[in-house]
């Protein structure tokens, strides 16, 4: 016996331009059939959050799938795939589609190189079909753009939960990280590594999606604007704090990528934070509350107490794609 829920969704041109559009979701558990062998045209994600089966690709080599896993499907490509057929699985499914999916790929988000991607937990992936499948309700107006703005992050929650990543993010990443703004070539940290560059680059584009360079430059510049925003220290002192000793190439770096000079960038951007930004991430859920003149204090901002979250959504029914 198996349970299986699905919906279906066709959307506009207009949405397609959104980068990804979502074609369908479905959950379902249980002793499912197995599904092709056959080829689609577009992507499906297959979450695999119970059990185990099997996943067979274009060479026909029959590779095990035990959950939590990914089974990526590709245009395209042919596959076959079922679960254990004393045991069943617990899946949930999601078709897509868009101009977005080729830098997902190249970006290492989606890997047609390897169908059937083990995960440390599938919680975060079943949220955001959860997402899904609550936006898929009949007569929903913002169904097409709820739907595909859940895709992204789906891909993002997939990517963060493979098991070949560290729950903390990949210590080279982090090590890097932490000497991003030392004025070091990309062959010096790896040395630092003990590691050549191209071993760097691979772990870099394994971990980041991006090569060593990218990923420092991110870094960097990502500082850099904080300094400008928040400071009124030179752009020159700006760059040596960031790592670039030549102030004039900091501000070529800094306008190619940014598309703006540091100076212009301070203009728009700029504001007065005696001490600088805090440090301490705010709870998006959960802000502190301004007392109003007329409750007396000074107006300052202190944490609400006793808030109570919003009732969880009933859980969703599960689906499946048709074979």
């Amino acid at each position: 016996m198996y349970h299986t829920w699905m919906r279906y969704f066709t959307p506009s041109p207009a949405h397609h331009k959104l980068g990804l559009a979502c074609l369908g979701v479905g959950l379902q558990h249980g002793l499912l059939p197995t599904v092709g062998p056959r080829t689609l045209d577009h992507h499906v994600a297959v979450v695999i959050s119970a059990g185990g089966g099997w996943f067979r690709g274009p060479d026909g080599r029959r590779t095990t799938v035990t959950a939590p896993a990914l089974i990526w499907l590709t245009p395209g490509v042919r596959h076959h795939y079922g679960p254990d057929p004393d045991t069943g699985w617990d899946e949930c499914f999601v078709d897509f589609t868009g101009p977005a999916t080729a830098t997902y790929t190249e970006l290492g988000y989606i890997e047609p190189s390897r169908p059937v991607v083990p995960l440390c937990d599938a919680a975060g992936a079943r949220a955001a079909v959860g997402r899904i499948a609550r936006a898929a309700r009949r007569g929903n107006p913002l169904l097409e753009v709820e739907t595909g703005a859940a895709v992204h992050e789906l891909l993002v929650a997939l990517r963060r939960a493979r098991a070949d990543i560290a729950p903390d993010g990949d210590p080279v990443l982090q090590a890097l990280a932490r000497d991003a703004f030392r004025p070091l070539s990309v062959a010096e940290h790896a040395a630092r590594h003990g590691m050549t560059p191209a071993e760097l680059r691979t772990a870099v584009r394994r971990g980041a999606g991006c090569s060593p360079k990218d990923y420092l430059l991110g870094i960097r510049l990502g500082r850099a604007k904080e300094l400008l925003a928040a400071t009124e220290l030179p752009v020159a002192a700006v760059a040596r704090r960031v790592g670039y000793d030549d102030p004039a190439y900091f501000s070529r770096l800094f306008t190619r990528r940014v598309g703006t000079a540091p100076v212009r960038f301070r203009e728009q951007q700029g504001r007065t934070v005696p001490g600088g930004w805090s440090q301490q991430v705010p709870d998006p859920d959960d802000p502190p509350m301004l007392r109003s003149p007329s409750q007396g204090g000074t107006g300052a901002a202190p944490v609400r107490q006793g808030h109570t979250p919003p009732p969880a959504p009933p859980p969703s029914p599960r689906p499946r794609p048709a074979t």
